[in-house]
């Protein structure tokens, strides 16, 4: 007999019990999160550091900014961006505000590019009751892997979760979400294969509200921002939705490995569902950390989040800070 459409599926009863269920990280583990993020930029730092420290010379000169914005732009730091901390930069030197050498210059360039980094309301807004998340992307950035790493936190966090696989594409992608429900303890509502994802959305919220839930966080098919008809249909999921509850954020999954492409991508997304967040995956796995700063300086869209790895605790609040800090924070050798 063919399974009921859409299906809930009580994790209570086929999980482990919650406390046999896999925890969060404590807090004395989330202290290694620094250490992560230094090691997933080690590529991006290595490549930057590399470029910065060969234009510091002695001599503060014309050739110092050019090969400034030669480092940042490799980075994927983006041309605005780019013109923008370099010209800050170099009209401090020239006023006498910033010391002409090289420490000085470091040290006030991760001072700006923090600043930069700084856009927005970077927290998520987790204050209606429920809080609905939705998740989009274009395909293979790492949604459904960050729906439940997110999962994860906001149970670790003491919050109910209810996932909601609208990905109904690919069958794999709401087998996915069960395993990880089954793995945190939250329930995941799931419909049948190529079913109308707006409609597993909406009974997802449903349920949330119906079970008094703090947070629904719905993962969408990925879909490339270039094909109208599938962007329409993001349009109508998240319409679809708010005739059961407002969403509250809608946080674009971006591969950082893609670069400038990424922020083509998220242009899109936002005209058509009005991004709130942006997360930022694969950090890891590439020398161009600077989209980080690109993405927000270009967009107005905060990075909410970023993806340090593979593990199940490798996502983390996105901390300008300290994300410049293990980029750059370390003294560079500076050529004499």
């Amino acid at each position: 007999m063919a399974t009921s459409w859409p299906e809930i599926i009580d994790l209570g009863d086929r999980a482990a019990p919650a406390e046999a269920a896999e925890q969060p990280q404590t807090e004395e583990e989330r202290s290694g999160v620094f250490r992560r993020l230094r090691e997933s930029l080690s590529k991006s730092r290595q490549a930057l550091r590399e470029e910065i420290s060969a234009s510091l010379f002695d001599r503060i000169d014309e050739e110092t900014w050019e090969r400034l914005e030669e480092a940042l732009i490799l980075a994927d730091a983006g041309a605005p961006t780019t013109a923008d901390v370099v010209g800050r930069l170099e009209q401090e030197v020239e006023s006498g505000a910033v010391a002409a050498d090289g420490a000085a210059v470091q040290e006030r360039l991760i001072e700006i590019l923090a600043e930069v980094a700084s856009t927005g309301e970077r927290r998520l807004d987790l204050s209606a009751d429920p809080a609905v998340l939705l998740m989009v992307g274009v395909n293979g950035t790492g949604k459904t892997t960050t729906c439940g790493k997110l999962a994860r936190a906001l149970v670790g966090d003491g919050r109910s979760v209810l996932l909601g696989a609208a990905d109904t594409f690919r069958a794999a992608a709401a087998d996915q979400l069960v395993t990880w429900g089954t793995r945190v303890g939250a329930e995941v509502v799931r419909g049948e294969e190529a079913a109308d994802p707006a409609s597993v959305a909406f009974e997802a919220v449903k349920a949330g509200v119906e079970r008094k839930v703090d947070t629904v966080l719905i993962d969408t098919a990925g879909r490339l921002h270039t094909k109208q008809g599938l962007m329409d249909e993001l349009g109508k999921v998240k319409r679809v939705v708010e005739r059961q509850a407002r969403v509250d954020e809608v946080l674009l999954v971006l591969d950082a490995t893609t670069g400038q492409n990424g922020l083509i991508q998220a242009r899109v997304f936002s005209e058509v569902v009005d991004v709130t967040g942006i997360v930022l995956t694969k950090l890891d796995g590439t020398a161009k950390g600077g989209i980080v700063i690109a993405v927000q300086r270009e967009l107005g869209v905060p990075v909410k989040l970023i993806g340090l790895g593979e593990g199940p605790d490798d996502l983390a609040p996105f901390e300008p800070e300290a994300f410049v800090d293990a980029l750059l924070g370390e003294p560079m050798e500076v050529p004499r």
